[in-house]
């Protein structure tokens, strides 16, 4: 795996290049390969010429001579063999191998005809060239046909093609040095960049000095200090909330332990049970403090939009149900009735996760049945209000939230009267945070009787095929 910004561009500069190299070498050998069998072509040719001009009629026979010049032409340092045949017009054989092969699609002609074939289990090139005799009782002439083994002939392409290869390896390498010098100094400015960065002491977070910066790397510069900025904001974000959780824990567990300390030093058994079921309820309060940080946290830590991600449509009926299982034991403590108003013309799913929507509910469904009296109404609705948004609603006839109070409660651990509910102040900020991740708004009203509250969560455009 590349590892570096050199190397990366090294490979993106160096391997189309190695690419043209090697489908030059494919183009260089077959250029080779034509040299060599050009050359080849012209001692056959050379050859045959000369034994056809050795051939006379004369006294009502052929006679011809095989001067020893026709076959040195092929001397060479490779063992390659000669085969030739003379034949008649008529067929009939005058010299040579009976059992060279005759071409069978030659133009007629006296122009020179070249192919390959087999000889002996050995491939050749034959070259086959009509030589007409004077006197000769026939009108067809002689046929001079002169065959060789291709050793000489593949030493001579891979001489050519190794010759070649080796300029283009030499330029090649001379390409690469250079442009290894060449992107060594031409990122000296990045790798200063990098430095600065890299020797930054831990905790810093001033921005990066722009002096000296090439044209270039500015946007780079400029995008590493606005999320230096960012960072920043985010730090501090989290101090404080780190402080506020430390704080809002601190005072449950201090409740508990001064409720398990008189448990302990109490003889009225009671005293001890009202103490320990004090305590009990303390531990889950602090227990669910806790997991709503954590559900936050990982609210907080959904970086992509859960509308962009693949497969993440979720069923609105089904994480409904599933909500309404995990409450029914509040609910029904608190004889509040829960119910589900689906909307025909809304659609089955929600471009959300399962994780986010049922997160969004529990938090939602958890505040009313807390903050709701005895005997309530609790109704979740999905609808929509236009062919744009999907629409998913919780209405409750509780006290509901003041318009001046409407937007502090999304705030962490703000709690508009402690003596209503023993809430950690903490579900609107997970819903609003789940919901931003989706994509979609939160909003709150007062439902049409007057009394309670509406909370609305918009969710944009369903994702084609949806």
């Amino acid at each position: 795996m590349l590892r570096s910004v050199r190397s990366k561009l090294l490979a993106w500069v160096l391997i189309p290049l190695v690419g043209a190299v090697a489908l030059n070498a494919v183009a260089t050998y077959r250029d080779a390969v034509h040299t060599a069998t050009v050359v080849q072509d012209r001692l056959l040719l050379g050859s045959a010429r000369n034994m056809g001009e050795q051939i006379r009629y004369e006294d009502g026979a052929f006679h011809y001579q095989i001067l020893p010049s026709a076959l040195e032409l092929f001397q060479s340092t490779q063992p390659d063999r000669i085969f030739y045949r003379i034949t008649t017009g008529e067929g009939q054989l005058l010299a040579g191998y009976t059992d060279l092969l005759r071409p069978t699609d030659m133009v007629p002609g006296s122009s020179p005809y070249f192919f390959n074939a087999s000889m002996r289990d050995m491939p050749v090139r034959v070259v086959a060239l009509r030589q007409p005799v004077i006197g000769a009782p026939s009108e067809e002439p002689v046929l001079v046909e002169v065959a060789q083994t291709l050793q000489e002939h593949q030493q001579l392409a891979n001489t050519l093609w190794v010759r070649a290869m080796g300029q283009q390896l030499l330029i090649l390498a001379l390409a690469a040095v250079f442009i290894v010098f060449g992107l060594h100094w031409g990122l000296l400015p990045l790798l200063r960049v990098r430095d600065a960065v890299r020797n930054r002491k831990p905790g810093t977070l001033q921005p990066l000095a722009m002096d000296g910066i090439p044209v270039e790397l500015v946007p780079l510069v400029d995008s590493l200090n606005d999320y230096i900025q960012r960072l920043e904001a985010h730090v501090g974000a989290q101090e404080v909330f780190i402080q506020n959780a430390a704080h809002q824990l601190r005072t449950p567990f201090a409740v508990l332990n001064t409720q398990l300390n008189y448990a302990a030093r109490t003889d009225n058994n009671e005293d001890q049970r009202e103490s320990l079921a004090a305590a009990r309820h303390t531990l889950r309060e602090a227990t669910r403090l806790v997991n709503q940080l954590l559900t936050l946290s990982m609210a907080e830590s959904m970086v992509i939009p859960a509308h962009l991600e693949a497969d993440v449509d979720c069923n609105v009926v089904d994480a409904v149900q599933e909500v309404f299982e995990r409450l029914v034991g509040p609910a029904q403590a608190k004889s509040i009735d829960l119910g589900f108003e689906p909307d025909g013309n809304a659609p089955p799913t929600l471009a959300i996760g399962a994780v986010a929507l049922r997160e969004i509910l529990t938090n939602l469904l958890d505040n009313a049945i807390r903050y709701c009296p005895a005997g309530s109404r609790v109704t979740v609705r999905l609808q929509t209000s236009m062919p744009q948004r999907t629409i998913l609603e919780v209405e409750d006839n509780g006290p509901g939230i003041p318009p001046i109070s409407r937007e502090r409660v999304f705030e962490r651990f703000y709690r508009m009267d402690d003596r209503l509910s023993d809430g950690s102040g903490l579900g609107l900020a997970i819903v609003r945070e789940f919901a931003s991740k989706a994509g979609a708004s939160v909003e709150l009203d007062t439902p049409a009787g007057g009394t309670g509250l509406l909370v609305r969560v918009v969710f944009p455009i369903p994702r084609p095929g949806a």
